[in-house]
Protein backbone atom coordinates (compact mmCIF):
# COMPACT_ATOMS: atom_id res chain seq x y z
CA UNK A 1 0.00 0.00 0.00
CA UNK A 2 1.25 3.30 -1.08
CA UNK A 3 0.84 6.19 1.01
CA UNK A 4 -0.08 9.49 -1.01
CA UNK A 5 1.45 12.52 0.25
CA UNK A 6 -0.89 15.84 -0.10
CA UNK A 7 0.02 18.40 -2.57
CA UNK A 8 2.51 21.46 -1.03
CA UNK A 9 1.75 24.97 -2.49
CA UNK A 10 5.99 24.59 -1.76
CA UNK A 11 8.30 21.95 -1.96
CA UNK A 12 9.65 23.31 1.02
CA UNK A 13 9.41 25.99 3.99
CA UNK A 14 11.76 29.11 3.45
CA UNK A 15 13.93 30.12 6.36
CA UNK A 16 13.05 33.53 7.49
CA UNK A 17 16.17 34.85 9.08
CA UNK A 18 18.55 36.95 8.42
CA UNK A 19 21.84 35.92 6.36
CA UNK A 20 24.56 35.47 8.39
CA UNK A 21 27.93 33.24 8.46
CA UNK A 22 27.49 30.09 9.52
CA UNK A 23 29.67 27.80 11.41
CA UNK A 24 29.74 24.00 9.53
CA UNK A 25 31.23 20.56 10.46
CA UNK A 26 32.08 17.88 9.40
CA UNK A 27 33.53 14.81 11.49
CA UNK A 28 32.23 11.24 11.64
CA UNK A 29 34.88 8.11 11.20
CA UNK A 30 33.55 7.86 7.03
CA UNK A 31 35.70 9.45 4.12
CA UNK A 32 34.45 12.79 2.49
CA UNK A 33 34.68 15.38 5.30
CA UNK A 34 37.75 16.97 3.84
CA UNK A 35 36.20 16.59 0.34
CA UNK A 36 33.28 18.37 1.18
CA UNK A 37 34.53 21.34 2.83
CA UNK A 38 36.42 21.99 -0.14
CA UNK A 39 33.37 21.70 -2.49
CA UNK A 40 32.06 24.18 -0.17
CA UNK A 41 35.25 26.17 -0.88
CA UNK A 42 34.69 25.58 -4.92
CA UNK A 43 31.32 26.63 -4.58
CA UNK A 44 32.20 29.69 -3.02
CA UNK A 45 34.71 30.25 -4.97
CA UNK A 46 32.86 29.89 -8.11
CA UNK A 47 30.45 32.46 -6.62
CA UNK A 48 33.18 35.08 -6.36
CA UNK A 49 33.72 35.03 -2.88
CA UNK A 50 37.20 34.89 -1.26
CA UNK A 51 38.01 31.86 0.47
CA UNK A 52 41.10 30.31 2.65
CA UNK A 53 41.81 27.03 3.64
CA UNK A 54 43.99 25.44 6.35
CA UNK A 55 45.06 22.22 6.49
CA UNK A 56 46.26 21.44 9.99
CA UNK A 57 47.92 17.78 9.34
CA UNK A 58 49.46 18.25 5.92
CA UNK A 59 53.00 19.37 5.66
CA UNK A 60 53.61 23.01 3.83
CA UNK A 61 54.73 21.49 0.63
CA UNK A 62 52.11 19.36 -0.13
CA UNK A 63 50.72 18.61 -3.58
CA UNK A 64 47.72 16.44 -3.75
CA UNK A 65 45.11 16.53 -6.50
CA UNK A 66 43.58 19.27 -4.25
CA UNK A 67 46.28 21.76 -3.89
CA UNK A 68 47.64 21.48 -7.60
CA UNK A 69 43.64 22.66 -8.12
CA UNK A 70 43.27 24.98 -6.02
CA UNK A 71 46.22 26.11 -6.96
CA UNK A 72 45.18 26.56 -10.77
CA UNK A 73 41.91 28.71 -9.54
CA UNK A 74 43.47 30.47 -6.78
CA UNK A 75 41.91 29.61 -3.93
CA UNK A 76 44.86 29.73 -1.69
CA UNK A 77 45.35 26.65 0.87
CA UNK A 78 48.11 26.65 3.54
CA UNK A 79 49.49 22.96 5.27
CA UNK A 80 50.23 23.79 8.89
CA UNK A 81 51.63 20.52 10.17
CA UNK A 82 54.21 17.99 9.32
CA UNK A 83 52.23 14.91 8.31
CA UNK A 84 49.96 12.86 10.53
CA UNK A 85 51.36 12.56 14.15
CA UNK A 86 51.91 8.80 14.39
CA UNK A 87 55.07 9.49 12.02
CA UNK A 88 56.16 12.20 13.36
CA UNK A 89 59.93 12.37 15.04
CA UNK A 90 58.96 15.19 17.47
CA UNK A 91 55.51 15.53 18.80
CA UNK A 92 56.54 18.93 20.63
CA UNK A 93 57.26 20.16 17.45
CA UNK A 94 53.95 19.27 15.96
CA UNK A 95 52.32 20.79 18.57
CA UNK A 96 54.29 24.33 17.96
CA UNK A 97 53.30 24.04 14.32
CA UNK A 98 49.65 23.74 15.32
CA UNK A 99 49.69 26.33 17.94
CA UNK A 100 51.56 28.76 15.33
CA UNK A 101 49.28 27.53 12.32
CA UNK A 102 46.12 28.13 14.85
CA UNK A 103 47.01 31.63 15.27
CA UNK A 104 46.94 32.36 11.52
CA UNK A 105 43.77 30.76 10.91
CA UNK A 106 42.57 32.83 13.76
CA UNK A 107 43.64 36.19 12.66
CA UNK A 108 42.18 35.04 9.29
CA UNK A 109 39.00 34.13 10.82
CA UNK A 110 38.75 37.22 12.88
CA UNK A 111 39.73 39.74 9.84
CA UNK A 112 36.85 39.15 8.00
CA UNK A 113 38.41 39.32 4.68
CA UNK A 114 37.14 36.27 3.49
CA UNK A 115 33.78 34.84 3.01
CA UNK A 116 35.15 31.18 4.09
CA UNK A 117 37.70 29.95 5.84
CA UNK A 118 37.79 25.78 6.01
CA UNK A 119 40.03 24.29 9.27
CA UNK A 120 41.01 20.99 7.40
CA UNK A 121 41.59 18.24 10.17
CA UNK A 122 41.38 20.99 13.34
CA UNK A 123 40.28 18.35 15.34
CA UNK A 124 43.17 16.00 16.18
CA UNK A 125 45.54 18.95 17.21
CA UNK A 126 42.48 19.64 19.44
CA UNK A 127 42.33 16.10 20.35
CA UNK A 128 45.87 15.67 21.13
CA UNK A 129 45.65 18.95 23.39
CA UNK A 130 47.42 21.00 21.24
CA UNK A 131 45.08 23.74 20.79
CA UNK A 132 43.07 25.52 23.31
CA UNK A 133 39.57 24.54 22.79
CA UNK A 134 38.51 27.78 24.61
CA UNK A 135 40.37 29.33 22.25
CA UNK A 136 38.93 28.09 18.82
CA UNK A 137 35.42 28.51 20.47
CA UNK A 138 35.89 31.98 21.26
CA UNK A 139 37.62 32.35 17.88
CA UNK A 140 34.34 30.94 16.60
CA UNK A 141 32.03 33.30 18.79
CA UNK A 142 34.18 36.31 18.04
CA UNK A 143 34.30 35.99 14.37
CA UNK A 144 32.38 38.46 12.08
CA UNK A 145 29.17 38.07 11.19
CA UNK A 146 29.62 37.52 7.52
CA UNK A 147 32.18 34.33 7.57
CA UNK A 148 31.53 31.33 7.66
CA UNK A 149 33.66 28.96 9.03
CA UNK A 150 33.84 25.05 8.02
CA UNK A 151 35.97 22.82 10.61
CA UNK A 152 36.83 19.04 9.42
CA UNK A 153 38.12 15.69 11.62
CA UNK A 154 36.99 13.27 13.06
CA UNK A 155 35.79 12.74 16.93
CA UNK A 156 34.90 16.98 17.14
CA UNK A 157 34.48 17.91 20.15
CA UNK A 158 30.65 18.16 21.47
CA UNK A 159 31.22 21.43 22.40
CA UNK A 160 32.34 22.87 19.10
CA UNK A 161 29.36 20.83 17.39
CA UNK A 162 26.55 22.54 19.76
CA UNK A 163 28.08 25.56 18.88
CA UNK A 164 28.01 25.02 15.26
CA UNK A 165 25.29 25.65 12.92
CA UNK A 166 25.48 22.73 10.55
CA UNK A 167 26.85 19.33 11.46
CA UNK A 168 27.21 16.43 9.25
CA UNK A 169 28.52 12.95 10.64
CA UNK A 170 29.85 10.59 7.99
CA UNK A 171 29.80 7.28 8.40
CA UNK A 172 32.07 4.66 7.04
CA UNK A 173 30.04 1.64 5.84
CA UNK A 174 32.49 0.33 3.63
CA UNK A 175 36.11 0.98 2.28
CA UNK A 176 38.15 0.14 -0.31
CA UNK A 177 41.15 -0.82 1.55
CA UNK A 178 39.77 -2.98 3.60
CA UNK A 179 39.58 -5.54 0.89
CA UNK A 180 43.60 -5.05 0.19
CA UNK A 181 43.17 -2.29 -2.42
CA UNK A 182 45.66 0.27 -1.62
CA UNK A 183 45.16 4.23 -1.80
CA UNK A 184 44.39 5.27 -5.21
CA UNK A 185 45.63 8.57 -6.90
CA UNK A 186 43.16 10.77 -7.61
CA UNK A 187 41.11 9.78 -5.01
CA UNK A 188 42.58 9.61 -2.00
CA UNK A 189 45.40 12.40 -2.41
Amino acid sequence: MQIETPPTDKPYDKAEGERRGIVIVNTGDGKGKSTAAFGLALRANGRGKTVKIYQFMKVPSARFGEHRMFEQIGIPIEGLGDGFSWKSQDLEHSAQLARDGWERARETILAGEHFLVVLDEITYPLIYGWLSLDGVLQTLRERPRHVHVCLTGRRCPPEIMELADTVTEMTLVKHAFKAGIPAQRGIED
